[in-house]
């Protein structure tokens, strides 16, 4: 762990040792940018007439993780948390959200994800993703993952600077 709590991924693992420790390190990094702010902070936005906020974050890596290991590696027909018709913006919008609320559900997703990668026997095992119209591997899923985290991870930066100051990795 580091001094602000967040796993450390290891410098000199494996493959998907390495990929794991990433992705639960910005996990954690997205976590750590919401810690210690209001359910009113977290809803704060951007700027107009972007809907983005933390929260919005937070509910959005809930249907990236869904999407990805659920519905792509594991193939469950589930729907996505807040969009009926799969419509990943509409989790930006976190107007009367909760912190309770956007992080339970995150925090499903990401356990199932966990769950789904663990019980994967290789970084090869592959998955559909139909808006690609392709096979995927678990291993593109995960750099995806980080990817997808990563970006959004330096939006909360700016976020949470403008919220109360709070800046750093």
């Amino acid at each position: 762990m580091s001094t602000d709590n967040r796993p450390v991924p290891s410098l000199t693992g494996g493959e998907r040792e390495m990929l794991r420790g990433f992705l639960d390190f910005h996990r954690a990094t997205l976590a750590m940018k919401c810690e210690g702010l209001t359910d009113q902070q977290l809803r704060e936005r951007s700027s107009p007439p972007s809907t983005l906020s933390l929260l919005g974050l937070v509910r959005h890596m809930a249907e990236v993780e869904r999407t990805w290991f659920r519905r792509v590696i594991d193939g469950e027909d589930v729907p996505l948390v807040w969009s009926e018709d799969g419509d990943y913006q509409v989790a930006y919008d976190a107007t009367g959200a909760t912190r309770a609320e956007a992080f339970a559900a995150w925090r499903a997703e990401v356990e199932h994800s966990r769950r789904i990668e663990l019980a994967a026997p290789s970084l090869d095992v592959t998955g559909y993703q139909p808006r690609w119209e392709a096979e995927v591997s678990l291993r593109l899923v995960m750099l995806h993952l980080i990817h997808e985290y990563a970006r959004h991870n330096g939006h909360a930066d700016f976020l949470r600077e403008a919220i109360d100051g709070v800046v750093g990795a």
